[in-house]
């Protein structure tokens, strides 16, 4: 029977229940064990696809086009475990679920309760990663205890726990431990109210991490464990990392929390090896060199929208033991005072993906700029509609070329509505999602960095290449170097004369790992240093 670790947040959102979640997924397959993760959603939509970036930060796609919590980008970017459907779960997709069952009449003509049918829908979805290949799956519980919409998903795993035996479940708690400066004190009291919600529901958590900013006294720790009925040694102090949160993991195994989980659990210790993840570690900390890439985009003002492309940058660095320094740009600021002033100086220039017309004029400034400047120039999705415009309008002198997206009267529709999408009229999960083949062209620059001709990618897109404008574009200088598997979409476009320009219809920032640099953020990075 697989094991089950259930994370709690208390007393305010953002601690990082995710990344202590795929830290202890990294502990514990180093431990030699087989992890999944998965994360359960209070709010009511059925899923984050239909969000707007300032809402819910980056929409994380997996390999089988699920739409999902940008968390899962941090599971699978610490850990080995592959992401899917049945990794992320609201309360919208439970009640969806169920509700379909009533109309089906599949309950038999029983009145639909919380208790036990919105409890019972989650406790399955738990199950669904419990598989014979899993020997602990780790559920991470969004927002906070007392939050209403969090009330069915306690209720439910306190179900679970008494159902599969207590002995296999594991209640972890991450709190925060205020540090008010005026008295110069640390305060217990929001965690145990915190906690109290939680036994209230009729959960004892195991294990405490206290999110903190000063060392916890021996003091703290005893009182914590007497009003919170945690074990003292259960007391986990997590402060801030100094550098990166890659440095997390190393922090909870200093703290024994590795130990404590496989003792509570009841599961072998096996010699725990972080050598790859300390070797990384230390050459993201000590670079041997540095460099700066623009970040063009039209989301700018909330870290967690471009979540994976900031760290997949990282990760470029990592594997050319660089620093990179990011410059943070609106695209919106471009279009009032040009791009000679935000991109002078500048060694690389990212547009990234997103939808709207807002800050387009902006981008495709940019992507002007790359190509006039020999700038190393990396598009992802929309990055890549914006930087054919440019080509269109600049090169090709294609006067007012434009996406439909932006323009439905364009005289030059260089890019457009993919015919599979001309019918569709829902929005959520109707795009083309998930990895698709890709099939790349020998003497680019994309094999260069691939070194292999056929490589899978995750998608999320309505818009393409117009390929009425392939042969044209192609005279002019466009490399199209990648297509999916029966040829008909443009993957993969490069430029022929220039150091490092190419733009992609994909999202490779998605299969990026700090242990693995995505091949294209590999390139893109050394080209910003050869420069």
């Amino acid at each position: 029977m697989a094991k089950h670790i259930f994370v709690t947040g208390g007393v305010v959102s953002s601690l990082g229940k995710g990344l202590n979640a795929a830290s202890i997924g990294l502990l514990l397959e180093n431990h030699g064990l087989r992890i999944r993760l998965q994360k359960l959603d209070p709010y009511v939509n059925v899923d984050p696809g239909t969000m707007s970036p300032y809402e819910h930060g980056e929409v994380y796609v997996t390999d089988d086009g699920a739409e999902t919590d940008l968390d899962l980008g941090h599971y699978e970017r610490f850990t080995n475990a592959v992401t899917n459907k049945d990794c992320n779960f609201t309360t919208g997709s439970i009640y969806y679920s169920v509700i379909t069952k009533e109309r089906e009449g599949k309950y038999l003509g029983k009145t639909i309760q919380v208790i036990p049918h919105i409890t019972n829908e989650i406790k399955d979805c738990i199950r669904k990663l419990a598989d014979s290949d899993t020997d602990v799956v780790i559920t991470e519980i969004g927002g906070i205890v007392g939050d209403i919409e969090s009330q069915p998903f306690l209720e439910a795993i306190r179900q679970f726990g008494q159902e599969i035996g207590r002995e296999n479940v594991l209640f972890i708690h991450l709190t925060l431990i205020p540090y008010l400066r005026a008295a110069d004190e640390l305060k217990t009291k929001p965690t145990q109210h915190g906690v109290g919600v939680l036994r209230q529901a009729g959960i004892e958590p195991d294990i405490l991490i206290c999110r903190t900013e000063k060392t916890l006294s021996t003091s703290i720790k005893e009182k914590l464990s007497l009003f919170c009925n945690v074990e003292k040694e259960s007391i986990i102090e997590e402060q801030d990392v100094k550098s990166h949160i890659y440095e997390i993991p190393l922090l909870l195994v200093d703290q024994g929390l590795d130990e404590i989980i496989l003792k509570k659990l009841h599961l072998e210790k096996k010699e725990n090896s972080l050598v790859e993840w300390t070797k990384m570690l230390n050459t993201l900390l000590n670079p041997e060199r540095e460099t700066e890439v623009a970040i063009v985009g039209k989301y700018i003002g909330h870290q967690s929208a471009y979540e994976s492309i900031y760290e997949a940058l990282l990760h470029g660095g990592i594997s050319n033991k660089a620093k990179v320094i990011e410059r943070r740009i609106e695209s919106e600021d471009i279009e009032k005072d040009g791009a000679e002033k935000y991109l002078r100086g500048c060694k690389g220039i990212l547009i990234p993906g997103g939808f709207g017309e807002r800050g387009i004029e902006g981008k495709v400034l940019a992507a002007t700029y790359a190509r006039e400047n020999n700038i190393p120039f990396l598009g992802l999705c929309l990055g890549m509609h914006c930087a054919t415009i440019e080509f269109a309008r600049n090169v090709c002198n294609l006067i007012d070329a434009n996406s439909t997206e932006f323009d439905m009267d364009t005289p030059h529709p260089v890019i457009c509505l993919l015919d599979e999408q001309k019918d569709i009229v829902a929005k959520g999960g109707t795009m083309r999602l998930g990895a698709q083949a890709c099939k790349i062209k020998k003497a680019s620059k994309a094999y260069d960095c691939y070194g292999k001709e056929l490589v899978y990618e995750r998608h999320r897109h309505r818009y393409e290449f117009n390929n009425k404008y392939r042969d044209s574009f192609a005279l002019q200088g466009l490399v199209f170097s990648g297509f999916n598997s029966d040829g008909g979409l443009v993957e993969i476009i490069e430029l022929k004369d220039h150091p490092w320009f190419v733009a992609v219809q994909f999202h490779p920032e998605f299969k990026s790992k700090p242990t693995d640099p995505h091949p294209l953020f590999k390139g893109f990075i050394k080209a910003t240093l050869d420069v």
